[in-house]
């Protein structure tokens, strides 16, 4: 799991407070969702919190206690620390168990190899000296550290993040090394799978623009939702295309990559360098502009910018405009803009639900002479020439 501090508030100008402004983002986070939420609204956005994993921490767990002894048996010679709240609990179930200073004592005299800042903090507010942090903050800079030296004999203890390593630990123990895992904690669904259901249905028809990941099992749990469901091919697809997948850092994107997903990544693994990705990059490539009728749109997810106002638009309203901004200036017929309509509907309710979403149109862009209607052959963007999306 990536580190997911928050940045320096200062730094929270460096995007428009409008920017996501029209656009809806869905948030898969459970730790700390209420401020990565914050953050997105901060800059305009419509916000879906879908909780995908829960955080069961290990404290009673006999798994837990018996790697604890079995690391305490004998000299430790590497500590692999992948996450701060792992590490805090670890301590936290040692010093339950009565065993937090023969632990601490151990620590001591071995080399700590901590993941990333929240990792290396933790361990230094515990008393402890960090070795070697990754510059990448990932697993894989911290396996090839290793595997550059001479494993034989030596005993590491590797604190897992929720979900086992299990390349990285097959990896040291063909180089020689004896490897202790230490499962702090595990991920599991969310216990109201619901609203996770509700934004792969979202991600699906293209009521999202983004969904946002802030962890590995996030990712793998919305996958498995959707396979459920038998929607996960689909699912892969809509990030493909429409949807962008935000994740915080290469370890939570990790699961897409590898099934070919394209990803958006910010440049460190921040909670609010995330949100400033997402802040510059959906008004960058989600935005069609254009002029019709002699007035600036931008067309936004969920709204149209209509000479600098912001106008939310319902779904049908919004499905026929995005039709019509394919080809601006061309005549879309009924039939065609009855395909984009949400829903399945009859060939006579279609036809009248195409009506009432041009006059919904209509009603919600303001100015007349946006959208003109062309007698027995359908309706049009009054644009004088094509206009290509940004």
């Amino acid at each position: 799991m990536n580190a997911l501090p928050l940045d320096d508030p200062a730094r929270e100008l460096e995007t428009a407070p409008d920017a996501l402004s029209g656009f809806t983002v869905g948030v898969t986070a459970t730790r700390r969702r209420e401020e990565f939420g914050a953050l997105l609204e901060r800059r305009g956005a419509r916000v879906v919190s879908a909780p995908a994993i829960r955080l069961v921490p290990l404290s009673e767990d006999s798994d837990l206690l018996a790697a604890t002894r079995l690391s305490l048996a004998g000299p430790v010679d590497d500590v692999v620390i992948t996450t701060g709240v792992g590490f805090r609990g670890w301590m936290a179930a040692a010093e339950g168990w009565g065993l937090s200073a023969d632990l601490a004592d151990h620590l001591t005299r071995a080399r700590l190899l901590t993941r990333g800042p929240k990792a290396r903090g933790a361990v230094r507010a515990a008393g402890l000296n960090d070795h070697w942090t990754p510059a990448t903050e990932s697993c894989e800079e911290v396996k090839q550290y290793l595997l550059a030296q001479d494993l034989h004999g030596r005993r590491i203890a590797v604190q897992q993040h929720g979900e086992p390593l299990t390349e990285f630990v097959e990896a040291l123990r063909e180089a020689g090394a004896e490897v202790i895992e230490i499962p702090v904690y595990r991920w599991l669904p969310y216990r109201d799978p619901s609203p996770l259901r509700r934004l792969i249905t979202q991600t699906l028809s293209g009521a999202v623009d983004a969904v946002a990941f802030t962890s590995a099992p996030a990712v793998h749990a919305m996958l498995g939702a959707a396979r459920a469901e038998g929607l996960e091919d689909q699912l892969l697809a809509a990030f493909g295309d429409r949807v962008v997948a935000a994740c915080v850092g290469p370890v939570t994107a990790g699961p897409l990559v590898t099934r070919g997903v394209p990803t958006l990544q910010p440049e460190r693994s921040r909670l609010g360098a995330l949100a400033r990705a997402l802040a510059r990059h959906l008004p960058e490539h989600g935005v069609i502009r254009l002029v019709a009728g002699g007035h600036r749109l931008e067309i936004r997810g969920h709204a149209v910018v209509v000479d600098g106002e912001l106008r939310p638009l319902p779904p049908a309203p919004m499905a026929v405009l995005k039709r019509l901004a394919d080809k601006p200036g061309n005549v879309i017929s009924r039939t065609d803009l009855r395909t984009v309509l949400p829903g399945s509907l009859s060939r006579d309710s279609a036809e009248h639900a195409v009506e009432m979403a041009i006059t919904r149109l209509r009603r919600a862009l303001g100015p007349a002479g946006i959208v003109e209607t062309v007698v027995k052959r359908g309706y049009r963007l009054a644009c004088s020439h094509e206009t290509a999306p940004l």
